[in-house]
């Protein structure tokens, strides 16, 4: 797994604007694949992120790049909360209902629908697409949605303004740990603005 396809696939999450970010990793042996993932622990764990592996299917594995501490925060959400509760998730801790979705995604072959929430997504966009069952969305982009679009508009422009950031600060030298680094923000807007250059 090269630092490229984080920074591609993850840089959102890795400046600290999203909760986390989904990706798939083929392998030629899964205890490489492991050793890889605890690598990239070893570097990321003092920038409060984490990888896991959350299904293996064909060679490939896919990947959970998140921050504990936002899932913790958006699970605790009573939107959220009342979506898992409804889904059958029956806890509020983040652990337990992580573990509830890898047991999912493995006994599923499509992704349940209230994944959406575990990646900090808006609740009211996870729950239109549940409700309207993937139609009838406002506008599409890194999500379906179905609620505020000019909102949307926004955090997905600054989700694309970081991710050519991040690159150019990688392809100039900047390690993957720089590029997590906590920004001395103090919220989201404020962090969008100073990661992705806005």
């Amino acid at each position: 797994m090269s630092e490229e396809v984080l920074i591609q696939y993850c840089a959102p999450t890795l400046a600290g604007l999203k909760t986390g970010n989904l990706f798939t990793y083929t392998f030629s042996a899964r205890e490489e694949m492991h050793a890889e993932i605890r690598r990239y622990n070893r570097i990321l764990a003092g920038k409060k992120l984490c990888i896991i592996p959350m299904r293996y299917r064909n060679g490939k594995a896919l990947l959970y790049l998140y921050r504990p501490d936002a899932l913790r925060r958006d699970i605790s959400a009573a939107d959220t909360a009342r979506m898992l509760e409804e889904a059958g998730y029956g806890s509020d801790s983040a652990s337990r209902c992580i573990r509830e979705l890898i047991r999912r995604l493995e006994s599923q072959e499509q992704f349940p629908h209230e994944i959406g929430l575990f990646l900090g997504y808006p609740p009211e966009d996870v729950r239109g697409f549940i409700e309207q069952k993937a139609d009838n969305y406002k506008m599409i982009g890194t999500w379906k949605v179905y609620g505020d679009v000019e909102k949307a508009k926004r955090t997905f422009q600054a989700f694309r303004s970081c991710t050519a950031r991040c690159r150019r600060q990688w392809q100039n030298g900047a390690s993957l740990e720089q590029l997590a680094s906590e920004r001395l923000c103090t919220d989201r807007r404020e962090r969008t603005q100073n990661i992705c250059g806005k």
